[in-house]
């Protein structure tokens, strides 16, 4: 793994990204996935004291719900272990939504407020306390801030002539991103120059419509993998992908200190 990294993103999003990065081994690129899945630690309801319920669904159903809410979690506010009440008091007919539950704490609150708890009929009523404490994806799936982590190697297509003259050019499907290496044998419609990274979707996955004429061979680019992050909403990709690099640095430093006891 080189000194240096390279980080270019694709899109950008607040709960969805794709980003190249440079200049890592495959194993460090692994490392990062499963530390955004695991290491990175959320708020998430893990007790739960009914106050009443008298809607249809058990107690303990209710509570497998409100662990699945995805609470916003700023990274550095909180300590492992930390919790914040939250409250809810719903009653029929009406439906009890994410967006009811009342936090103690402003910097912690549903992410989405539109995620349905249950449907209350006349007369039926949801009341309840809770606590959400800080955890890793570790321990607990519902910890887990990055919902759709994944990374492959980036592509670059290289023209290597032309295409047969007869005959009809068959689809050369190709999904993710590709990294220009011959940018003149572009079609002329899309603006491109040699290094560029460009999203297949942009002339929808087939080379032959971004290189028509010709014969391409793709390859991958060594040490440059492309990620796709999609997080739950308890934090941003930003946050989310930095705490995960931070983590694996602090692991590195305890390693180092243990290895020279």
């Amino acid at each position: 793994m080189s000194d240096e990294f390279e980080v270019e993103f694709i899109d950008r999003g607040d709960r969805e990204a794709r980003f190249v990065a440079r200049g890592i081994t495959p194993a460090f690129a692994n490392g990062i996935r499963r530390a955004i899945v695991a290491d990175v630690p959320t708020m998430s309801i893990d007790t739960v004291r009914m106050i009443e319920n008298s809607s249809v669904m058990f107690d303990e159903q209710i509570a497998l719900r409100l662990g699945l809410v995805p609470l916003t979690t700023p990274p550095g506010e909180f300590e492992e272990g930390d919790s914040v009440t939250l409250a809810l008091d719903v009653t029929g007919p009406d439906t009890a939504y994410s967006g009811d539950i009342q936090s103690a704490e402003p910097l912690v609150e549903p992410a989405d407020r539109n995620i349905p708890i249950i449907d209350l009929k006349e007369g039926q009523r949801l009341e309840f306390e809770a606590e959400a404490v800080l955890g890793r994806g570790k321990d607990h799936a519902k910890h887990q801030g990055g919902v759709a982590v994944g990374y492959r190697h980036l592509q670059r297509v290289e023209v290597v002539g032309d295409a047969p003259e007869y005959g009809e050019q068959e689809p050369n499907i190709l999904r993710g991103v590709i990294e220009e290496h011959e940018a003149e044998h572009v079609a002329d419609e899309y603006d491109a120059a040699d290094g560029d990274v460009v999203p297949t979707e942009t002339f929808d996955h087939d080379l032959t419509k971004r290189y028509p004429g010709k014969e391409v061979e793709v390859h991958d680019v060594p040490n440059a993998f492309v990620f796709s992050v999609e997080t739950d909403g308890s934090m941003s990709v930003e946050d989310l992908v930095l705490e995960a690099v931070k983590s694996i640095h602090d692991r590195a430093d305890e390693l180092e200190e243990a290895v020279q006891l």
